[in-house]
């Protein structure tokens, strides 16, 4: 037969085996609560995450229409530097053919045409034209004093304010 104090062995043994299982139910609740703290940390992480990636991939796109902007930009100023040669081989073109335009005119000016000419020939050596049927549209002052000086203002436009704010640059 059982006797009493077997009973009361195994009645403090139920005692301490229930505060185990409520000691390992509360750190089983605190696991758990770290758990899901840490899985949700980890999910802002990989939002956060992908926000980076879809902020790169925008960056990307960005740098890729500046470099063709760049590119766009880069082949306008070669465009407009050929132009500008153009410009300056025709001006050339120009003063070569007016100064021996000149020398038949007036045979006192021929030893000015021809120190021009060597002055001319001195300069850098610049890629000149081939002929065309190209029509010059400007004319080349021929003296300083046709020149005028853009820092000089004239009479005329000092007495006048601007009518706008806006520059007229173009």
């Amino acid at each position: 037969m059982i006797n009493l104090e077997q009973v009361k062995l195994l009645e403090t043994k139920v005692a301490k085996a229930i505060i185990c299982i409520e000691r390992l139910t509360k750190e089983n609740a605190r696991l758990a609560d770290k758990e899901a703290a840490l899985s949700e940390k980890e999910f802002e992480q990989q939002l956060e995450l992908e926000a980076g990636q879809k902020r790169i991939n925008e960056l990307e796109g960005l740098i890729m229409r500046l470099k063709e902007d760049q590119s766009r930009i880069e082949d306008s100023i070669l465009a407009t530097l050929d132009r500008l040669n153009q410009f300056e081989e025709a001006i050339e073109k120009s003063l070569v053919d007016k100064p021996a335009d000149k020398a038949a005119d007036k045979p006192a000016d021929k030893a000015a045409d021809k120190a021009s000419d060597k002055a001319f020939d001195k300069a850098p050596a610049v890629k000149k034209a081939a002929p065309a049927d190209e029509k010059i549209f400007f004319e080349i002052p021929e003296t300083d004093d046709d020149i005028l000086d853009p820092l000089i203002l004239d009479e005329e436009s000092a007495e006048q304010p601007a009518q706008s704010e806006e520059l007229d640059i173009f």
